[in-house]
């Protein structure tokens, strides 16, 4: 498993959340939503620190992290984070 934030989502979060060098973020899973992931489940984003951390990347110093007890929504596959500008939205896909 690992976990990938492209550069166009690194983007995001600098002029979005304001995120620097140090900054944490959070990725999450929640009940509800729509979601390509896991049916009835959907990603949420949050800037925090880390209980303990089961997957991270560090981006231009930026940490983005998922929890060790939310590792099961990706089946033991991989996460991307991207941007998608023609919808001003954070995408989520398994890899």
């Amino acid at each position: 498993m690992n976990l990938t934030v492209t550069a166009a989502a690194v983007d995001w979060f600098r002029q979005e959340w304001g995120c620097e060098a140090g900054d944490t973020i959070r990725f999450f899973v929640r009940y509800g939503g729509v979601s390509t992931v896991q049916d009835s489940f959907s990603m949420g984003i949050a800037k925090e620190q880390p209980n303990e951390i089961g997957l991270s990347t560090t981006v231009d110093g930026i940490t983005f992290y998922m929890e060790k007890d939310e590792l099961w929504y990706m089946n033991g596959q991989g996460l991307t984070v991207d941007y998608l500008p023609a919808t001003d939205e954070v995408d989520f896909k398994l890899t």
